[in-house]
C-alpha cells in the first residue's frame, strides 16, 4: 500500500450523512489528545493532512482519507475536550452511529496513551470492540516518552487492565520518532487483504 498517495476525501457532521461503505475501512478511535491526527499524518508520511491542534478535541467530524482502495476513518476523540455537553453528545452519536452501520470494517485502531492507565472510556471502547466482534489493534501512542523498560511494563499493565487475551496485538507507537509505524502499517495491510 502506498501511503504517500493518501488524500482527504470528506468530513461528516452526523452519522446519517455517511455514504454507504464501498471500500475496506480502517477506523481510528481514541480519547481527545491521544494523538490520532499526528499518528495518521505519520502513517501517511505527511505533516498536516489530518489536522493537528494543540487544543484537544478539534476533530469534531468523521474524516475520511483514502489510500488506494482503503478508507481511513478518523473518528472524533472521546472524553476530555472542553466543549459544550450538546457537542459531546453529537460526537458520541457520530461514533456510535458509525459503528452501528453496516460498513466494511477491516480494522479499528484503538489509541491509548502509553504513559497513563486506560481511562474508563478507553476500557469501554475496547470492551465494545471485543463484544461486537470487530477486528482491532491497540496502538499505544507517545511511546517515545518512555524508556524501553518502562514501555514493556506499561504494555503488560495495560494488557492486564484491559483484560486482553494473549493474542491481542498491542503496538507501542510514536508519531514523533516513528516507533511502531512500520508494524502498524503491516498490520493494516494484512487486515485489508
Amino acid at each position: 500500500m502506498n501511503y504517500n498517495t493518501a488524500a482527504f476525501t470528506a468530513a461528516y457532521g452526523t452519522s446519517e450523512q455517511l455514504p454507504p461503505s464501498e471500500h475496506p475501512e480502517v477506523a481510528f478511535a481514541g480519547r481527545s489528545n491521544v494523538g490520532k491526527s499526528s499518528l495518521l499524518n505519520k502513517l501517511f508520511n505527511r505533516k498536516a493532512l489530518a489536522k493537528v491542534s494543540s487544543v484537544p478535541g478539534k476533530t469534531s467530524t468523521i474524516n475520511f482519507f483514502s489510500v488506494e482502495n482503503v478508507d481511513f476513518v478518523d473518528l472524533p476523540g472521546y472524553g476530555f475536550a472542553k466543549v459544550a455537553k450538546s457537542e459531546k453528545a453529537r460526537w458520541s452519536e457520530l461514533i456510535e452511529g458509525y459503528f452501528n452501520q453496516e460498513r466494511r470494517f477491516a480494522l479499528v485502531v484503538s489509541l491509548i496513551d502509553i504513559r497513563h492507565p486506560a481511562t474508563d472510556l478507553d476500557i469501554g471502547m475496547v470492551e465494545f470492540l471485543s463484544e461486537a466482534g470487530l477486528p482491532f489493534v491497540i496502538a499505544l501512542t507517545k511511546a517515545d516518552k518512555l524508556s524501553n523498560m518502562q514501555r514493556s511494563k506499561q504494555v503488560a499493565a495495560l494488557r492486564k487492565q484491559l483484560r486482553l487475551p494473549k493474542g491481542q496485538t498491542i503496538i507501542p507507537c510514536s508519531a514523533e520518532k516513528g516507533i511502531g509505524i512500520d508494524e502498524l502499517r503491516k498490520f493494516i495491510e494484512e487486515a485489508c487483504r
